[in-house]
């Protein structure tokens, strides 16, 4: 189990730390041209904050659990991340981008699985 939450992990926080990245420093045009389509309307300074959360929390996965300093930061780091699909999910589902909602909601079900496993089933 510890593996498979290890790669799920590993995958999630290399999806949140493209996508922060992005945010952090790319213009709302750009990140649509990229297939980032949620942000299309959001203010610049929201886009930004977004962006450095989804990187903060991709750090979250890795570190805390990687270097056994407060291992149950692992656990909120994905539970934070899974709450971030929600309103994605919501836009996404406005822009009639069903596609993408299944992906929110299948991103949302693995944050939420390891944090149920880091917190529950390994520690």
């Amino acid at each position: 189990m510890n593996i498979i939450l290890w790669i799920l992990q590993t995958l999630m926080a290399i999806l949140f730390m493209y996508s922060g990245v992005c945010k952090s420093i790319f213009n709302a045009a750009t990140l649509v041209a990229k297939g980032q389509t949620g942000v299309e309307k959001l203010p610049i300074p929201f886009i930004r904050f977004i962006g450095a959360a989804e990187i903060l929390g991709a750090i979250g996965l890795i570190f805390p659990a990687l270097l056994h300093i407060a291992p149950g930061l692992t656990a909120i780091s994905a539970i934070c991340l899974g709450f971030i699909m929600v309103p994605a999910s919501v836009i996404h589902y406005l822009r009639k981008e069903y596609k993408t909602v299944i992906g929110n909601c299948a991103v949302l079900s693995i944050c939420l699985f390891i944090a149920y496993g880091r917190a529950f089933l390994v520690n």
